[in-house]
């Protein structure tokens, strides 16, 4: 196509040129009229009773994806996909933050032109500058760079795609261009670009990301598949959104959004000779659909101690004005000595608490629901510890109305999941017999869930079917739950090894109430403990 026949794609939102160092950044930031904007916004759209007060929410308008998590220079910054008013295109919008949890608006980061949209991509942080990599629609992968201290001015790499999207008159190649991520190995970087092979059954599709390799960001070499032994996603899933980090001692983990399944990942070692991933293990961050009111995309960056920080974004569950989607909170992601993966929050979440609540021990009697009149709100963190005892369900009941029209119900099934064998330890399994793994002692799996059936009394409200998890507790283990409600989202962390999140859209303004239920015999409350949380617009 010539020149002046191409498509004007630039984009209609303003945008501004910033200093390369910090202190006249901040002083341009202070007068920078996106920025007075965007503070406005916020303040208007902070009545809306479901706008969360400590999640991520775009400041204007709505968001898709998280993009590009990176740590660069002693701050965090969050990227994500931003639709500004003058221009319903993606954007990469982006906010900065000291602590994972206090975060400040920034203004959008990278704009289209000479691609459509700005769509999802990864981060790598180098020690001169960040290096973004994402897809830039009708186009394909794009590459832009940034070094100045709070990243405000991109520069994209090259005239166009980095990997052009296959032209249609030529033969078919052997990958697809969409969603990457990006990572250097010695002398090269290496990009992955997800997608799907119509391999599977009945020439169904299945899970595929390709992998290219570059020594200069902008002439890439395609070399093959590069996840290896997955036998964890299932057949309909997409490898959108994908991050692949190290993890633990040896291990590398891949997360990935499926548009079928949600968000998930997979474990194993980076074999860096055939420079293949071999998948040991996996598993699921939403479980359920992803919409309505689930868990979408990750992004995701080292923490500098050996494990990642994810967020995802979430899906709505009721349409909103003008703004929708939220960020969950950030998770630290870790593997315990058998490499199994253990989430618990991220962040300075603690330095938002205030008027707190406690609870000593109390026997929760059989078949007898238990109202905390102490404990009301809905923005607020609890933890507690519970002993079910031979209870076969305990139920903590949030955002609860005092006539039970409104309530979610966090469900903990002692040992009614799955049943499995023991896993052998890594010597262990070196030495195995396959007699003597017959000889293993079986467990069941617990399972946490939460049930938003009556969440709402609003029509638009729509409710999803349980999102339920296995979790693993040892026979003398006691329930441990961290669970943050913030207006229209739960989320909840199980003894640091499972976590949970859904959206929710209480109706009545007295919906702020608590309870606790142990069905069948009688389980202990050992303690609980709740703050109210603050704001961190304000």
């Amino acid at each position: 196509m010539s020149a002046e026949n191409k498509p004007d794609y630039r984009s209609k939102a303003p945008k501004y040129s910033f200093a390369d160092n910090l202190a006249e950044q901040e002083t341009q930031l202070a007068a920078n009229p996106m920025m007075a904007r965007f503070a406005q916004s916020r303040r208007e759209l902070a009545s809306d009773p479901h706008r969360p007060l400590y999640h991520f929410v775009s400041p204007e308008s709505t968001l898709n994806d998280p993009n590009g998590l990176s740590y660069w220079q002693g701050r965090w910054h969050l990227f994500y996909q931003g639709y500004p008013p003058e221009d319903n295109r993606q954007h990469w919008g982006h906010a900065v933050s000291d602590d994972l949890i206090h975060w400040r608006d920034l203004p959008y980061a990278i704009y289209p032109d000479p691609e459509d949209c700005c769509y999802s991509g990864t981060a790598l942080v180098e020690d001169d500058r960040v290096i973004a990599m994402y897809h830039g629609t009708k186009l394909g992968n794009m590459v832009a760079t940034s070094s100045d201290p709070l990243l405000l001015n991109w520069e994209k790499v090259g005239d166009g795609a980095v990997i052009p999207i296959p032209d249609p008159r030529d033969p078919p190649a052997p990958y697809s261009v969409f969603d990457p991520c990006i990572w250097k190995k010695d002398d090269h970087y290496f990009a992955l670009s997800g997608g799907w092979l119509p391999h599977g059954p009945d020439n169904k599709q299945i899970r595929a990301n390709f992998l290219f390799r570059s020594s200069d960001l902008e002439t890439w070499e395609y070399l093959h598949p590069f996840i290896e032994n997955d036998h964890y996603t299932v057949v309909g899933d997409d490898g959108a959104c994908p991050y692949f980090w190290p993890i633990g001692a040896d291990k590398h983990i891949f997360l990935m959004y499926s548009h079928m399944t949600g968000g998930q990942y997979l474990l194993g070692e980076y074999d860096t000779a055939r420079d293949k991933f071999v998948v040991t293990d996996g598993g699921l961050f939403n479980f359920g659909p992803s919409t309505p009111s689930g868990v979408h995309a990750p992004s995701a960056a080292p923490d500098g101690e050996g494990g990642v920080i994810v967020m995802f974004n979430m899906n709505q569950g009721k349409p909103t004005e003008v703004w929708n989607q939220i960020m969950t909170l950030p998770r630290q992601l870790t593997l315990d000595a058998d490499d199994r993966l253990l989430q618990e929050p991220a962040g300075a979440i603690e330095s938002l608490r205030y008027d707190p609540v406690s609870i000593g021990e109390t026997i929760l009697p059989a078949n007898q629901e238990i109202v905390l009149d102490s404990v009301q709100g809905n923005a607020m963190e609890l933890a507690l510890e519970l002993d079910p005892g031979a209870a076969p369900l305990v139920e903590l009941n949030v955002l609860r109305s005092p006539n039970r029209e409104e309530y979610t119900r966090i469900a903990f099934f002692k040992h009614r999941g799955n049943r499995f064998k023991l896993r052998l330890s890594k010597t262990q399994a070196m030495n195995a017999s396959s007699v003597a793994m017959q000889r293993l002692p079986q467990r069941y799996d617990s399972l946490i869930s939460i049930d938003t059936s009556y969440s709402s009394i609003l029509p638009e409200a729509l409710s999803r079917a349980p999102e339920t998890a296995p979790v693993y507790l040892e026979d003398d283990e006691p329930l441990r739950l961290r669970v943050f409600i913030d207006r229209s989202v739960v989320e909840v962390f199980v003894n640091g090894k499972q976590c949970l999140a859904v959206r929710v859209y209480p109706g009545r303004g007295d919906s702020l109430g608590l309870s606790l239920r142990a069905q069948g015999s009688p389980a202990t409350l050992k303690r609980l403990d709740a703050w109210r949380m603050r704001s961190v617009w304000e």
